[in-house]
């Protein structure tokens, strides 16, 4: 099972080079930094991630996840660097892209793109995101910029994005591209359409906080949308960002194992200066042993 660490990383946090050069120390495999440009002042939307649907203060202080993880990949040689997740429809897909080749190639292709489309309707508006319509246009930036990672001359024609034969280089170290990981916290037909898209225009599916168990049941759904799309399941990997524990830690990492997971990411919301190394340190000896 692999084991990595996903940090709230803020201006008063530790910085991400020295985190991801510790995390890769104590033998964590992979290193993750979340997405947030903006948090509007007045929001409707409630966040699902409290009771009562009140933003945590970190989000409006994240620092820019591809600044922040190429500080982290020139300060380590073998752990890999993701997005958890990187909000698509808020980037221009050419920028995005010509962002993540160049952090593959200088990294020797250790990035993780994990993607989503925003839960949050009022930072959609003020960045110009149709909200109704994110995950179209998402799906549609996705292809475009498959396009520019694996052709000389990319062209694409569609809805959301257009642009005529482009030379968009470097290239991504990674071959083809970088293993692209659908993200969803939602239910009911949020995660239907998480699915949907895994077998679509993935690499990978990596929920929020599902206990093993319901990992398990949504991969035999996914196995079976596989099956009906003529995509190989076993070529899909499946990381689980804050994992339900259950009894002890190994337990439950050997249960997500059972369930089908590859990857499970711990969070640490609050990495201090003067805790990083006892907050990391725990949890190497929990997870990893």
């Amino acid at each position: 099972m692999k084991i990595g660490v996903l940090a709230f990383v803020t201006a008063d946090t530790i910085d991400p080079a020295t985190m991801a050069r510790r995390a890769e120390e104590l033998g964590f495999e992979s290193f993750f930094l979340p997405e947030h440009a903006i948090i509007p002042v007045t929001c409707r939307s409630k966040y699902p991630g409290t009771p009562d649907g009140s933003i945590p203060a970190p989000l409006a202080h994240f620092i820019d996840p591809f600044i922040g993880l190429t500080l982290a990949a020139a300060a380590t040689s073998k752990i890999n660097l993701g997005t958890g997740i990187c909000l698509v429809p808020e980037h221009h897909p050419i920028v995005l892209a010509k962002e993540i080749a160049t952090l593959d190639h200088y990294s020797g292709g250790r990035f993780l793109f994990g993607i989503g489309a925003g839960w949050l309707a009022d930072e959609s508006a003020a960045m110009g995101v149709d909200f109704k319509r994110r995950w179209p246009t998402t799906r549609e930036y996705i292809r475009a910029i498959k396009e520019l990672w694996t052709k000389p001359e990319a062209s694409f024609s569609g809805e959301f994005v257009n642009f005529p034969p482009v030379r968009c280089n470097p290239k991504p170290a990674r071959k083809p591209h970088p293993p692209i990981h659908i993200g969803a916290t939602a239910s009911g037909a949020g995660r239907e359409r998480a699915l949907r898209d895994t077998v679509a225009i993935a690499d990978g599916w990596g929920p929020l906080a599902l206990p093993a168990a319901t990992l398990a049941a949504e991969l035999s759904r996914l196995r079976q949308m596989c099956d009906e799309a003529g995509r190989n399941f076993a070529d899909l990997e499946i990381t689980m960002y804050s994992p339900v524990v259950e009894g002890d830690t190994k337990g439950t990492r050997e249960a997500y194992r059972k369930a089908g997971a590859h990857r499970l990411v711990l969070i640490i919301d609050n990495p201090r200066r003067e805790s990083y190394e006892r907050q990391l340190g725990d949890l190497a000896q929990a997870w990893i042993g």
